[in-house]
């Protein structure tokens, strides 16, 4: 009796910028723009048919992404995969670009995969405010910051961690352990830039963490306070939340990336007054 097999449907990974400013964040929302929704829209225009798209991670209103990864089922279709990024770039609209797009084996997932998520956030601490960069940072200038101050906060966090304390209600996440494998804070110039790596992030995480870092910066608490909320879980300390737009979605990183770097590395530019 002959045997009869079916082809798995071709998958395609995408490397995803958007400019979160007009998006209610990532997740497609039955009253709200999202980006999920914008590219299965223009997907399924293409396909003829109804697709969903996975991402690496969800981001809130307002926060950006230079290298989102996300994959779909291109079911019925010959387009090659590594056509994918410039046929949606031509569907898609103005604040939502595809860097790059490619075949994935079925077994390899955009969220499941992922090792890493590192987000960057910018502030900008001239007194002058600046059109240019305002929709890309939190224009902080109400007291000087002091980034040795804040890199000694988050030395220690690297590692496995339960950040309760940094973790908004309303979350589905039953848990608040998180892996934290890289923190740094450095400064360029008018710009001070806090980069934080881990395996996932809670919800509100890092704009709650950022919130209060600048009070450490700032001198209002002292390093070893700020590692005393988090180890203590007192949430109630933590008050206020870093505004959106500060915020990126770095990068997401995979044992197994089709991609080369300049497509997905370090996507956001930096900055830089002489």
């Amino acid at each position: 009796m002959e045997s009869h097999q079916s082809t798995p449907t071709p998958r395609v990974a995408l490397v995803i910028q958007y400019l979160g400013t007009h998006f209610h964040g990532w997740q497609r929302q039955l009253h709200h723009r999202s980006v999920q929704e914008e590219i299965e829209k223009a997907i399924s225009n293409i396909l003829g048919h109804q697709v969903t798209l996975h991402g690496a991670g969800r981001t809130d209103a307002g926060v950006h992404a230079a290298a989102q990864v996300a994959h779909f089922e291109a079911k019925g279709t010959t387009i090659p995969p590594h056509k994918w990024s410039k046929i949606l770039n031509s569907y898609l609209p103005k604040d939502i670009l595809i860097r790059g797009s490619a075949s994935v084996s079925n077994n390899w997932h955009a969220r499941f995969s992922a090792v890493y998520r590192r987000y960057r956030y910018t502030l900008y601490t001239e007194a002058q405010p600046n059109l240019f960069i305002k929709p890309f940072c939190w224009h902080y200038y109400h007291a000087p910051l002091d980034e040795s101050l804040i890199q000694a906060s988050l030395k220690p966090l690297i590692g496995q961690h339960h950040l309760a304390a940094f973790h908004r209600a309303n979350s589905g996440r039953k848990h608040s352990w998180v892996e934290v494998q890289a923190a740094e804070c450095y400064r360029t110039g008018p710009f001070l830039v806090i980069e934080i790596q881990a395996n996932g992030f809670l919800y509100g995480m890092v704009r709650l963490l950022v919130g209060m870092l600048v009070k450490v910066g700032s001198g209002q608490r002292s390093p070893s306070s700020f590692v005393d909320i988090w180890k203590n879980e007192r949430r109630e300390e933590v008050k206020y939340a870093a505004p959106a737009h500060g915020l990126c979605l770095l990068r997401v990183g995979y044992p197994d990336f089709p991609f080369p770097p300049e497509v997905w590395y370090d996507t956001q530019p930096k900055f830089i007054f002489s």
